[in-house]
């Protein structure tokens, strides 16, 4: 048995961490556009472009906190969403309902809590849904006549989080781990990511006062 421990949820048993598939390319894309950038300015000026570094900088914290550090974190504990600047821990006990209509939402007694990390499809990515799509998933997931919303095909972000954890969610209540009726009174733990939320504030100020910005 494994154990990973965060901020807001003390993750046991087999630890499933989910993210949107473009977003560890487009934080590659923004580090390479920093470090393209402040290479440029330094071997123009030299070391007095370091002055104009704080943009650059800022557009590679941008990377981490909007692309990399997201995440859907699903263990027997619960469910943790690591959003860009904030990370929410729910038990198993506090869910009370999986949604999926703009992206993959935790309903729970506590509030609604969304996952940066598991955005729903557009329009072009439910209309390329196939049959193969929308089979196979959590019982739960299906409404009246086996119907599910675009944002629970099975080849989406949101789908495949919320499949994750349905599916969890279930052999927690089968196994009598998670109990059924205690969302109103479990509590949600939301933190907010201080590290990530101080870089970035600092890097904005100085950005701002960099000359010519």
């Amino acid at each position: 048995m494994t154990a990973l421990t965060s901020d807001v949820l003390e993750h046991t048993g087999r630890v499933e961490t989910l993210a949107a598939r473009s977003s560890r390319a487009l934080a590659w894309l923004t580090w390479g556009l920093a470090a393209t950038g402040l290479g440029l300015t330094l071997s123009a000026a030299g070391l007095a472009g370091a002055r104009f570094a704080a943009p650059f900088l800022l557009l590679a914290a941008a990377g981490w906190v909007l692309f990399w550090r997201p995440a859907v974190v699903v263990s027997d504990a619960g469910v943790e969403l690591r959003n860009p600047l904030r990370s929410i821990g729910v038990p198993w006990d506090a869910l009370a309902h999986v949604d999926t209509k703009y992206a993959l939402t935790l309903v729970t007694g506590s509030g609604r809590f969304t996952a940066w990390a598991a955005p729903a499809p557009g329009i072009w990515g439910a209309r390329r849904a196939r049959p193969e799509h929308l089979d196979g998933l959590p019982e739960s997931t299906y409404g009246p006549a086996r119907s599910i919303r675009p944002g629970d095909l099975a080849h989406t972000d949101s789908g495949q989080a919320a499949a994750v954890v349905r599916r969890r969610w279930a052999e927690a209540l089968a196994s009598g781990t998670a109990h059924a009726g205690r969302a109103e009174t479990t509590p949600v733990t939301r933190r907010v990511a201080w590290a990530e939320t101080a870089v970035t504030a600092g890097l904005a100020v100085a950005t701002l006062l960099t000359p010519g910005a």
